[in-house]
């Protein structure tokens, strides 16, 4: 990360817990944050803040009415991600599909090496061109999803608001989008109306043979009947990038080793957005903000 281009004092830290976040801001005009917390009683506690820089998209942890109230200016970064998400959710896609963890530990196990032929049956493959993709959410994120997934030769149904009585042109009923898709994909933020969206109803809801693959937000799906889901067979597997509470702890129901060997359920560490590029771009553009708030023109801004 380059320096912003104006007179300054630096000040960085790895990691801050909540307790340490007014003594270490006490200050500070600009506090450029990930995930730390910054509520309205903290606010009040920091008198010298004039701009909070997200160095993230989401910006959940800040109170934006408090901020709009004190005049203090929050920016985010946008657009970052538009490849990397995407082709995460490919990945995870293509690895489900294909069995690819069942084939490896087959690999592993000595199965080829024994079988006494050229190539095995064992676990079965499928082929996402002529599936049919559902993308719940969409923004840049979700464009870029559908965008590779035609490319791969998908039909690709974007769901209508659940819950609406009305369907808007380009887009499928919530409902006939789980009835109807191989697999869903989720891109829209977590609120109140998105909060277990994906819960046991919709999971029933949805083809026995259908993927759920979410790289949004954790809360959005009911973690528990997902469990539920994979161990009973409600749906044909699913694919993760996130949960509710991040970092888990070791007793997260979907970090029990048993769920975790099944070969239809992956799960990554919040990662999908942490290409090198992409982490590049949102670097810069981090610092975009600040130093378009210090000539007076800010960008990217929430509040």
């Amino acid at each position: 990360m380059r320096r912003p281009a104006f007179a300054h004092d630096w000040v960085e830290y790895g990691q801050t817990r909540p307790d340490e976040v007014v003594e270490r801001l006490a200050g500070a005009a600009i506090a450029l944050i990930n995930k730390v917390r910054l509520d309205a009683a903290t606010l009040d506690r920091l008198p010298d803040l004039k701009m909070i820089a997200v160095a993230a998209t989401g910006t959940n942890c800040v109170d934006l009415a408090a901020c709009k109230a004190r005049g203090i200016v929050v920016s985010n970064i946008r657009g970052y991600a538009v490849h990397t998400v995407p082709e995460h959710v490919m990945s995870l896609l293509l690895a489900l599909t294909r069995n690819l963890v069942a084939w490896r530990e087959t690999v592993i196990a000595g199965g080829w090496q024994k079988s006494g032929q050229w190539c095995l049956f064992d676990h079965p493959i499928r082929d996402l061109h002529g599936a049919t993709l559902g993308l719940i959410g969409g923004g840049t994120l979700g464009n870029g999803v559908a965008r590779l997934a035609e490319a791969f030769g998908m039909r690709v149904l974007r769901a209508e608001r659940k819950g609406a009585t009305t369907v808007r042109a380009g887009y499928t009923a919530f409902d006939d989008v789980l009835a109807q898709a191989d697999a869903i994909s989720l891109h829209c933020p977590l609120t109140p109306e998105t909060q277990g969206l994906i819960g046991e109803t919709e999971l029933r809801a949805m083809r026995a043979s259908a993927l759920l693959i979410n790289t949004a937000r954790g809360g959005i799906v009911d973690e528990a009947a997902l469990v539920r889901a994979l161990r009973e067979g409600w749906i044909g597997g699913a694919g993760f990038d996130v949960l509710t509470a991040e970092p888990p702890a070791a007793d997260h129901p979907l970090l029990d080793p048993a769920l975790l060997a099944l070969p239809n359920f992956l799960l990554t560490p919040h990662v999908a957005w942490s290409s090198r590029p992409a982490m590049q771009t949102l670097a810069d553009q981090l610092v975009d903000n600040i130093e378009a708030f210090a000539a007076g023109t800010p960008r990217n801004r929430v509040a």
